[in-house]
Formats: structure tokens, C-alpha cells, sequence
């Protein structure tokens, strides 16, 4: 115990909220450099063991959490609570007025709304999360009784940024999702529900917003169970005046007593009245919260044999089962990933109303890092836990040069860098989540997506734009690394025992999940204002892509034009602004266009094409035999079942085929293509198909009509080797440009015979009204929008694609009466009524552009709808000269 005593932290002043006092502190530190303590001690052994111990309980004291929810939800409003009382900050930031802390670009300060995730550390209680002694909990005392380290990730909301949710989603361990009560579950609510449920995340839920007027707490809870497909453990109900007036607390199911905020004050102070004071004052809520925790302890123990056990032992009172039991059982159920059972809590967190024990509920049932969910992996063509793999239970190939199970031990740290971010004044931070060991100060770290080494000379830990300097970051937590060059957002980094560059097989394929880009669908073009500009420019872009995997750089081969795409017109204007005003590039940008495609609508004939000419100094000499013709997706290919095909894959929505007939493959005792004696001097099979495949894509990059890139398109390149290859002459650069010259004349013969067709990006499309704009929307959207009849009220599974799980009957959920609802006519008739409805349809991209705007005003500015990418679908001849001529200027 003498290092816990060394390790603890003088107790500073206490901050008294309701009959619960928190230690309040600076936040310094997470975690404490451990290398600065050079106790004392008789026996090396005992320090260690000591030290490991601290550690553990150290761990056991972290939450790595995220906000996730629709825009305007309520997301960042509640995390400057969060910020402001755990003591982080001294004053409460406002969003409307631009002086939010995890808000601090200046486009999401001028616009209101969230568009990087932030990180930012804090303890709660307040302290600095080191107070506790090494040893057994005491189990008598909720887990918020001791001060904890939140490392918490301010997500974005707007469909725009799904992808920067995406990215923070998956180093999580647990996640609040907040509803507005108000709207109750919208479109991308269930959106961000499913991401997270990819994952299997932990998570609770807060129903925010319940000041304002329309607020129905029991229809959103119905939702949950309804549109969710979860069971909502109703932990809190909300305490309005006399039943129907203002929303002045919460009422809390597990401790059995009202918590009352004063309205226009910080929220600090916290009147707790118990259940027995509830009785006397306020019965009626009283027998509300006593049907609450009948229902809560009923619907735990369907799913815990250990509640009911504590049920039996009180003689089977619900209101006698002790808090305690009933958290324990909560967070049994939020760890088991097979349960639907989901806490909901209660606030209002702009009237700073439900907070504090909504952190309690965070700190008390998310789980540590020790307890999440054990990270997938992959190493070697294996996939598997992280864990298992650590432990030796995952099974390696065997490597020729080294045991995978003696490469493993010697693993120092491993790590995801799961953001990119360029700082004025810091340069380049990567964001990193420790997932094993110990990422220590200027340890060499090898890039298993790169295959190269870098050095981490700082490590930091970031409180949102601020920074603390640290010497290292030890498993389990979120840090940054400044200093690396080429580390991209999902990228994983290793450190190997001995500081080695390249660690051993099979570590240098080892992968932590990583992200499926989604296509992008708009672009613009990019100019500098003059070539002295150009490569600052160019470094710029480069900084962008680092930053946003989900952005695209292309250049236009006829105009020579730099093109940018992204998810949407938000997604490039914020792009626009990030490269003009914050990287400071003196460029302009065009309007923003859509990314159409191009396909072929028949088969062209086989084109021959020798390529003869000097590259670089040397002679260059191949040829190659190309045919085009159209491709529907899940469409094989005929020639699969032949020998003499190398390759047969889809690319970016093409398939090429690559067919080396005669070429004498010679194999290995695996079955795998090795080499043949037909090849040039130096070349393999992997070199061949890698040329051939490379000079296709590039001629399909641009369609032989309306030059857009191509799709649906089947190329099928045959290499003779007595035709077509030459020796020595015959080099890899040779054969790639053989195959473009001959896949470009293929294509350019297609609109000659039966011709090309423009594609357009159709969009699944849900849309969230009230009932009385619902008929104005849909004839808008079937009419003018030019689409079929679209489906209303369309069933979670078709709006968000979740699990195959049975339906809840929401009307078999305990949820309380709204104060507007009549309990003659029931909450059946109240859900059918009031609740917001649900449109799904699939819209031509084209015809969503600026529809924001038209939706609301449609609804009188209620409307929301997000979108995603659906297919790709051929145009019909007038739709396809009408979007000509526009592009055109009108000529």
C-alpha cells in the first residue's frame, strides 16, 4: 500500500450539491507519469505488484464514452454541463452563443452546430480520479461514490458527418444517446443506434429537452421500445408542477426520491426530498414513482436471476429492494450484449436540470475499459478478439521466420488512430485509443496500413482544444501523438520490444476493424489563384484527406481541373472553409455539382492495343486485347471457372477480368500462381495483375461520352504471351499502359455501336414530419420530386436495417402519462396520434439538393430527413438532356 499513499493526491476544497459533497480539483492529469515515483522499498517485487495494482484500479476508474444523437438533440448543450460540474470550467457554454468549449472551430461556432468530434477529459465526482486506495471495492457504495476519469467524444448529428461518427463510434466503450423530447426518436437517431449496436457498444439513454412545450416523455419512451427495438428500464420521470405545469426535476426509480432544480440557477444546488417527504407533498407523483419502481425491478428480473433473488429476500416488496441491487442488476444487463434491456434517464440540460445524475448513471453502468467489448482484430487472414489474441488462444499461422506466440509477447503497445487533425499550433495531432500495453514518449511505432515506422516524440492529453503534455498513454485510454508524418484516420500502430523498425511477422499485418468508406456523391472543383499556389494547396488538400478519409481528390484529365467530393453540400462547404480559412490556401471553389456516372449498354468488340515507346530512358514494349460490356452487381463472371483467368474482381462498382491463356502457371504446394516461364525476366503473376488491373482503372476513370467515370462495366483483358509480351521490353509500366490504351479504345467504340448512358446516384431518403404535414410532403415528394408513392411509418428495419429481433409492443411498456394525455382514451391512441411520422423513398440525388430548405418550409421548420447512398440507376433519355444542358450552361 505505500504506493497508493505515495500516488494520492492532497484533498482540496469541498462543493456542496443537495446532501452529496464532491472533492472539487484542476484536472491536471488523467493519469499520473508512474516514471516520476522511485519509492523506497526493500523488495522490487512488492513495488511492482503494488504498482500493477494501482494500475488496475486506475483503469477500473476510466470511462471512455460518446454523445451520440439526432442534430439538435442537445449533444454539446449537455456536455458543457457535464464540463462545468465536474469543475472543468467556471462558467456554462453557450451554443447559440459560439463560446462552447468541444465547439471550437470557427465554422461550427458561426453555424451552431457540431461538425468534428472533440475529446476532453474530465473526473467525476470531482477530483483528479487517483484518490482510492488500491484494493476491493466496497460494495455497499455506487461505483460514483469514488472520483472517475471520463474521457468523453463530442459527436457531430448531421447526416453530413456520419462518417466522423462512425470513426469515434468504434474506440468507445460506451455511449449516451440523447433524444429530444420533443421530437422523440428521429431518423438519424436510429442511424447512430444501429452504428453503435455494429459494435456492440453499451449504452444508456437521455430524454432531453423536457422544459419546453409539447414534451412527452411517454410517447418517447413508447418509441424507444417501438423504433429502438429495446426495453427502456425507465430509471427517471420527469416532476412537473401539479402534474401539467413547468418541468422542475426528476423523479428517480432506483433511489426512491425526487431531485427539484431551481429554475434560472446553474444547477448546482439540488433539493433531494425522499420518498417518504414525496408522499406528503406531492402523492401524486409519489404513486407515480412507486408504478415506476414496480416496473423497473419487473422488468430486470425477466432478465436477471439475481434481482429476483433480492425480490424473494424482501419478501417480494418492490420499493424494499435496495438501490444498490437494482444498479448492479442495470449494469449487468448493459454489459450482457444479449440483452435489450436499456436505462432511460430524464433532464433538460439548457436549464441545467438532470445532469449530475445523468453522469452518476454514466460513471455507475457504463462499463471500464477491461469490461468492453473485446476489439476485433485481424493478423495473418485471422480474425478474432484482441484479447484472445494476446493470450495465445487466437491460433496464427505459423510464420517461416518467427513463432507468432514469441512475436506477440515482445508486442509493447497497440494502438488505433481513429482521427486526424490538423492544430495551427500544434501541426499535426493523431488521435490515438490504446488498445494493449503502453504507448510510451519516442517509441518507435510501425504502421501495419503503411508498412513504415514513425516516432512519437509528444504525447499528449487533450481537454478539447487544450492540451496537457504527457510521457505516456497506457492501455485503455485516448491520447494524442504529435509529430507523425504519414498516420492516417484508421490506421494501426504498434511498438515491438528492442525499439525495431519492423517487428516480426505475422505483427505487420495486424489490424484493428477498420472503416468502409462510403462513395461520395457531390464535388467541386478546386483552382488556385495562381501556380505559385498550387503546392500549398495541393499540401492543404493532402492535410484534408489526413483529417476526412470520407473526401476524395481527382483530377479532371481534359480540364486538368482539381476535383473535390464529399457526403453532401454541408460536407463541402465545411471542407471549403477548413482549406481557405483555417489551412489559409489561396484557392477558389466552384459550385457544387453531382457525381454522376457513366455505363455501357452493350458489348464492344475485342480491341488489340501495342503499346511501343521509351519510358524514363528505357524501352517500353507490351500489348494487350481488351473488350467492354455492361455489368449488373451480383452478376459472376462466366470465366470464373477457367484456368487461364488471373483475375476476376469488382472494383468501385466495375468488374475486370484479367485472362492469360498459354501462360504455363507454374504453383506451389498451396495451390497459389508463383510464377511462369513465359514472363519477362523479373516479373510475377502478382506484378502482371497489378499492371493490367491498374491501366484498366485508369480508363475507366473517364466515360468515352459525357466523361464521367464508369460503372456497371465489365472489362476483360486477355494477355497473349506470344503476342504480347516481348522479354526485357516487356516492363510493368509497359503492360499498365497497353491495358489503358486498349481499355480507352474499347470504350470509345461503345458509342458507336449500341452507346453509353449517364447513371445517377439514387438516395434512400427518410424523412421526419408531424402529422399535419405529412399529405402536403408526400404529394410533394411523389410529384414534383418525381418518385413512386413513398412508404409512411416504415418499420426500423427498413429505415435503419437492424437486427432481426421481435417487435415490443409499446403499449406493454411502462412509460408515465404524458401531462397532455387523457388516461380514458389510454397512450395507444396517444402514440398513433402524436407521434412524429416516418417517410421512406427513393429520391434521385439530383432532386434532393436544397431540399432542406423546401422541407421546412413544408413543415413550418419542423421537417428533417437524412439521406444515404442507395444505387447507381441509368437516366432516361430526356432526364439525361435536361441534366446535359444544365451542366452545359444552357446551351
Amino acid at each position: 500500500m505505500v504506493v497508493a499513499s505515495l500516488l494520492r493526491v492532497p484533498q482540496s476544497g469541498m462543493r456542496c450539491m443537495g446532501s452529496h459533497c464532491y472533492r472539487t480539483s484542476s484536472p491536471l492529469k488523467s493519469f499520473l507519469d508512474i516514471k516520476k515515483f522511485r519509492p523506497s522499498m526493500s523488495s522490487a517485487r512488492c513495488f511492482s505488484t503494488s504498482l500493477t495494482r494501482w494500475q488496475d484500479e486506475v483503469l477500473d476508474r476510466t470511462r471512455n464514452i460518446g454523445i451520440i444523437a439526432h442534430i439538435d438533440a442537445g449533444k454539446t448543450t449537455t456536455t458543457e454541463r457535464m464540463l462545468f460540474y465536474s469543475g472543468f470550467t467556471r462558467r456554462i457554454g453557450d451554443v447559440d452563443e459560439g463560446s462552447t468549449v468541444t465547439d471550437f472551430l470557427p465554422a461550427e461556432r458561426a453555424r451552431g452546430i457540431t461538425i468534428q468530434s472533440a475529446a476532453i477529459t474530465f473526473h467525476w465526482p470531482p477530483g483528479d480520479g487517483n484518490e482510492a486506495q488500491p484494493g476491493v471495492r466496497d460494495e455497499s457504495l455506487p461505483r460514483s461514490a469514488v472520483s472517475h476519469t471520463i474521457n468523453l467524444i463530442d459527436t457531430p448529428g448531421h447526416a453530413d458527418f456520419t462518417f466522423e461518427v462512425m470513426r469515434s463510434l468504434r474506440i468507445l466503450d460506451g455511449a449516451v444517446c440523447i433524444l429530444d423530447g420533443v421530437a422523440g426518436v428521429e431518423a438519424q437517431t436510429e442511424k447512430v443506434w444501429h452504428q453503435a449496436s455494429t459494435y456492440q457498444i453499451p449504452r444508456v439513454i437521455y430524454v432531453n429537452k423536457l422544459d419546453r412545450d409539447g414534451a412527452a416523455f411517454g410517447r418517447t419512451v413508447r418509441e424507444v421500445s417501438s423504433r429502438l427495438s429495446v426495453y427502456p428500464a425507465v430509471c427517471h420521470i420527469p416532476w412537473f408542477v401539479a402534474g401539467t405545469g413547468p418541468f422542475i426535476g426528476i423523479a428517480d426509480a432506483i433511489n426512491l426520491q425526487g431531485l427539484r432544480w431551481k429554475d434560472g440557477e446553474d444547477g448546482r444546488s439540488v433539493k433531494m426530498m425522499s420518498f417518504d417527504q414525496l408522499e406528503k407533498e406531492e402523492p401524486s407523483l409519489a404513486q407515480e414513482l412507486k408504478k415506476a419502481r414496480v416496473a423497473l425491478v419487473e422488468l430486470l428480473s425477466e432478465q436477471d436471476e439475481t434481482i429476483v433473488e433480492k425480490f424473494f429476500e424482501c419478501d417480494e416488496d418492490h420499493l424494499a429492494v435496495s438501490s444498490m441491487d437494482i444498479i448492479d442488476s442495470l449494469r449487468r444487463c448493459v454489459l450482457d450484449p444479449s440483452s435489450r434491456i436499456v436505462p432511460l434517464f430524464a433532464g433538460a440540460s439548457f436549464r441545467n436540470m438532470g445532469v449530475q445524475p445523468l453522469l452518476d448513471a454514466v460513471v455507475n453502468l457504463l462499463p471500464s475499459p477491461p469490461e468492453a467489448p473485446d476489439p476485433e482484430v485481424s493478423i495473418g487472414g485471422v480474425k478474432g478478439g484482441l484479447r484472445r489474441l494476446l493470450s495465445g488462444d487466437l491460433i496464427v499461422e505459423q510464420s517461416e521466420k518467427a513463432s507468432p506466440k514469441d512475436a506477440i509477447s515482445k508486442l509493447q503497445s497497440c494502438a488505433l488512430a481513429f482521427k486526424v487533425v490538423n492544430d495551427a499550433k500544434r501541426g499535426v495531432l493523431v488521435y490515438v485509443r490504446v488498445y494493449s500495453g503502453s504507448l510510451d514518449r519516442n517509441s518507435l511505432l510501425f504502421n501495419t496500413n503503411l508498412h513504415l515506422s514513425e516516432r512519437a516524440p509528444r504525447l499528449l492529453k487533450m481537454y478539447a482544444n487544450d492540451a496537457v503534455e504527457v510521457d505516456s498513454i497506457p492501455a485503455g485510454h485516448i491520447g494524442v501523438v504529435v509529430g507523425l508524418k504519414h498516420a492516417r484516420t484508421g490506421d494501426t500502430l504498434v511498438s515491438y520490444a528492442g525499439n525495431k523498425a519492423t517487428p516480426p511477422e505475422p505483427l505487420t499485418s495486424l489490424q484493428l476493424r477498420p472503416i468502409d468508406v462510403p462513395p461520395p456523391v457531390f464535388f467541386t472543383s478546386v483552382e488556385p489563384h495562381s501556380l505559385s499556389e498550387e503546392k500549398k494547396m495541393q499540401d492543404s488538400l493532402a492535410l484534408l484527406l489526413r483529417e476526412d478519409p470520407s473526401l476524395h481528390i481527382s483530377v479532371d484529365e481534359e480540364s486538368g481541373q482539381t476535383l473535390l467530393s464529399g457526403m453532401g453540400e454541408l460536407h463541402l462547404e465545411i471542407a471549403r472553409d477548413r482549406l481557405i480559412n483555417d489551412l489559409k490556401a489561396k484557392a477558389s471553389m466552384g459550385r457544387i455539382e453531382i457525381g454522376y456516372r457513366e455505363s455501357a449498354l452493350g458489348a464492344s468488340s475485342a480491341i488489340t492495343k501495342m503499346f511501343d515507346k521509351d519510358i524514363a530512358g528505357r524501352r517500353g514494349k507490351a500489348g494487350c486485347t481488351a473488350i467492354v460490356e455492361p455489368f449488373s452487381d451480383g452478376e459472376e463472371a462466366s470465366e470464373l471457372s477457367d484456368e487461364d483467368t488471373l483475375l476476376a474482381e469488382t472494383i468501385e462498382g466495375n468488374q475486370i477480368i484479367i485472362r492469360a491463356p498459354g501462360l504455363q502457371l507454374e504453383r506451389t504446394s498451396r495451390g497459389e500462381e508463383e510464377s511462369s516461364p513465359l514472363l519477362p525476366p523479373g516479373m510475377d503473376i502478382v506484378t502482371l495483375r497489378t499492371a493490367l488491373q491498374n491501366g484498366s482503372l485508369a480508363a475507366l476513370a473517364r466515360g468515352p461520352q459525357f466523361t464521367f467515370p464508369m460503372h456497371n462495366t465489365r472489362v476483360t483483358l486477355t494477355v497473349n504471351p506470344t503476342e504480347h509480351l516481348f522479354g526485357g521490353d516487356t516492363t510493368a509500366s509497359a503492360l499498365s499502359a497497353a491495358a489503358r490504351q486498349a481499355t480507352s479504345a474499347a470504350l470509345r467504340e461503345t458509342p458507336r455501336r449500341p452507346g453509353t448512358a449517364m447513371m445517377e446516384p439514387v438516395m434512400n431518403v427518410v424523412i421526419s414530419v408531424d402529422e399535419a404535414s405529412l399529405g402536403s410532403v408526400v404529394h410533394d415528394i411523389s410529384s414534383s420530386r418525381e418518385v413512386p408513392l413513398p412508404s409512411t411509418d416504415a418499420s426500423p428495419d427498413s429505415v435503419v436495417g437492424q437486427e432481426d429481433l421481435p417487435p415490443i409492443d409499446p403499449n406493454r411498456v411502462y412509460a408515465p402519462l404524458d401531462p397532455f394525455e387523457s388516461p380514458s382514451l389510454g397512450a395507444e391512441i396517444s402514440v398513433s396520434t402524436s407521434r412524429p411520422r416516418t417517410i421512406t423513398a427513393k429520391v434521385p440525388l439530383k432532386e434532393m439538393v436544397g431540399y432542406l430548405k423546401h422541407l421546412r418550409s413544408l413543415t413550418a421548420g419542423r421537417g428533417t430527413f437524412v439521406m444515404s447512398v442507395d444505387r447507381f440507376e441509368n437516366m432516361s433519355a430526356q432526364r439525361q438532356k435536361a441534366v446535359m444542358t444544365e451542366l452545359r450552361g444552357g446551351f
